[in-house]
């Protein structure tokens, strides 16, 4: 994980009373306090109820009155909806939550989990078009079979078409459904009968609070733990610009290998397969073909190598990122670099903060890592 990000001069104490996990709830729901931010202030107070306090005081030093951290009450009925849904918490830093996710730049403080035992270690994603052709739908199960017969779990998002077709098809060796709501509403109501079959033999599992609808900014960050819990993302079928192609350049900053399975150049459902696979990604014909790149792991990608080689700089204040972000943004785009250049930030705080605002609808991503301000 980035240095910028991670507790690593103070490691993280995962909540062991329910006072604990009261602070660590209120202190990630308290307004403008993000997955970046929440860490910052883990590292810089060493407890959420320090950080807690802090919280209105860093406020008013940047410019917002009035600021009151999310309320015990709010906390106390997440804690009490999630365990009437029968899921239960994990926290970064236990011996439960997935290695691979604690190495994502924005890793979530914690998951609600629906599932019996702990989260596998080994998972491959598999991803593609809700709208999948039966060829799309049919890869996906051969993919997920194959994968599952190596014993390795498949991530998925629990949308319709290549998702719901990838978790049927591993529901007896493992798979996870990363929500983009609470991790008890299903979404579409369509897949409630494969949710719960999920739930008995696999997982569910999400960072939003149990009982929140899903909602279209929830998506693209959704995706992020899709392929953090990862080693490697496969994409079946997906347009030019869908979901899809989010998660695999989410895949790639956060140094997994993304795969892709190829179609026909008339099939719009196929065009972001070919680009990726024009780009670079690992053509997949098979379970063997992601196996095989499983064993061989492609070499580091640009932003990983920058991840490991950047000094740890210090952290930009509180609140002020995504300010400083926005002012040197207009509606004509530039390139992210060019952010990270002007700020002189590290390059996951820079990422971090822009997957914020693009959830917020305050950003839109473009091609070649160009951003642009909403108007």
């Amino acid at each position: 994980m980035a240095k910028d990000l991670s507790p690593s001069t103070h490691p993280l104490t995962p909540p062991l009373t329910e006072e604990e996990w009261l602070d660590w709830l209120r202190l990630l729901r308290s307004r403008r306090v993000g997955v970046s931010t929440f860490f910052r202030l883990m590292q810089e107070y060493e407890s959420a109820a320090a950080a807690l306090a802090a919280l209105p005081g860093i406020a008013a030093d940047a410019g917002v009155e009035n600021y009151s951290p999310a309320s015990l009450d709010a906390a106390r009925r997440e804690l009490d909806q999630g365990r009437l849904a029968g899921a239960r918490l994990v926290a970064f830093g236990s011996p439960d939550y997935p290695p691979l996710l604690a190495d994502i730049p924005d890793p979530p403080p914690f998951l609600w989990v629906l599932g019996n035992g702990p989260l596998p270690v080994d998972a491959v994603a598999i991803v593609g078009a809700r709208n999948a052709s039966s060829l799309g739908t049919r890869m996906a199960r051969r993919l997920a079979a194959g994968l599952g017969a190596e014993g390795i779990a498949v991530a998925s998002g629990l949308a319709r078409g290549v998702d719901t077709a990838a978790h049927l098809a591993s529901l007896d060796t493992g798979t996870i459904a990363v929500m983009a709501g609470g991790v008890d509403v299903v979404y579409p109501a369509e897949n409630a009968v494969l949710a719960q079959e999920i739930q008995d033999k696999g997982w569910r599992v999400s960072e939003m609070p149990p009982g929140t609808t899903p909602q279209a900014r929830h998506f693209p960050r959704r995706n992020r733990i899709v392929s953090g819990l990862s080693r490697a993302v496969v994409v079946v079928e997906a347009a030019a610009k869908s979901g899809s192609l989010i998660t695999a350049r989410t895949a790639l900053d956060q140094g997994r290998d993304v795969l892709a399975v190829p179609g026909h150049p008339f099939d719009a459902r196929a065009s972001g397969c070919n680009m990726l696979i024009r780009d670079g990604a690992v053509l997949v014909r098979s379970a063997e073909d992601v196996i095989e790149a499983l064993a061989h792991p492609g070499t580091v990608t640009t932003a990983e190598a920058e991840k490991t080689a950047a000094p740890a700089q210090t952290s930009l204040p509180f609140i002020d990122l995504h300010k400083q972000i926005l002012d040197r943004l207009g509606p004509s785009p530039v390139p992210d670099d060019m952010i990270i250049r002007d700020l002189a930030a590290p390059p996951a705080s820079i990422a971090a903060a822009l997957t914020d605002l693009e959830i917020d609808g305050q950003v839109v991503r473009g091609a070649g890592g160009m951003v642009s301000r909403v108007s």
